[in-house]
């Protein structure tokens, strides 16, 4: 992680210049908000979101994060013109320990985390929607890489994608530069659910209340095993996995489920 428990738990959500951020009832919802630059990343909105998604995967009353947007869309990528100016500005958070990789800072998260999608998403936005455990998009929502057009290469991007895709189809996304709508996002596995607009709020919220029906603790162990198995021999993998489960044991929300399922009664998750 780029920020330690420490250092997050000075969190302050009202500092935050280009993030909104809102508890409620364990899940955590940050909105991109930089409507007037089309939710575009530079290097003061990375802080931000490094420091806030550090912030969720440190605290444990945060069991779930939704990723949401102001404006019209959702992030146009990378902000070309803040990497030519070098401009700097006030921070808002402290600075991270390292350089902010975006697919990085989302893999650390280990938590559930909702794509909230209204709009485009461009470029380096991908990084975000690959970087979810779920995107819930409207119908009207596009997908782009447009970085051949402009004499770059989606590099990043190109190793989120191959996560969730055929070689071939993310390939030629990065190479085509085509355009995609939300249901051919979801034929290829970018996108978990597609809804009108009108229904995205809607559909969000009846994700996260089923995801609330089950331990905390239990999903994050699964992420992270899920992370560290890429990391590992295979012959290594089972080995691994019964670690995990003979630790996962002795959690007390696998005594509490244990517990519910054998007095036939609903489970209250305490998230340890």
């Amino acid at each position: 992680m780029l920020y330690s428990p420490q250092q997050t738990g000075e969190f302050a959500p009202e500092r935050l210049r280009y993030l909104l951020v809102r508890l409620d009832d364990h899940v955590l919802t940050i909105t991109l908000n930089r409507p007037e630059k089309k939710n575009a990343l530079h290097p003061a909105l990375l802080n931000e979101l490094a420091f806030a998604l550090a912030w969720a995967h440190h605290e444990k009353t945060v069991w779930m994060v939704v990723l949401a947007a102001a404006g019209d869309v959702f992030c146009a990528g990378m902000d070309l013109k803040s990497l030519t100016s070098g401009g700097q500005e006030e921070e808002t958070v402290p600075p991270p320990s390292g350089p902010v990789r975006l697919a990085e800072v989302m893999t650390g998260l280990q938590k559930p985390c909702i794509a909230r999608v209204q709009g485009p998403v461009y470029a380096g936005g991908f990084l975000l929607v690959c970087g979810c455990t779920h995107v819930v998009a409207a119908d009207s929502a596009t997908f782009s890489l447009p970085e051949v057009k402009r004499g770059l290469f989606p590099f990043q991007v190109l190793a989120s994608l191959l996560e969730i895709m055929p070689a071939r189809a993310a390939l030629d996304l990065c190479l085509r530069a085509r355009t995609l709508t939300a249901p051919e996002a979801l034929a290829l596995g970018l996108v978990t659910e597609t809804v009108s607009a009108a229904e995205l709020d809607t559909a969000v919220e009846r994700l996260t209340t089923e995801l609330k029906q089950y331990s905390p603790t239990a999903m994050q162990f699964g992420l992270r095993a899920y992370r560290q198995l890429k990391s590992l021999p295979p012959d290594g993998q089972q080995a691994f996995l019964y670690e995990q489960f003979q630790q996962i044991q002795q959690t007390a929300d696998a005594r509490e489920g244990m517990a519910a399922f054998l007095e036939k009664r609903p489970p209250v998750w305490s998230g340890e």
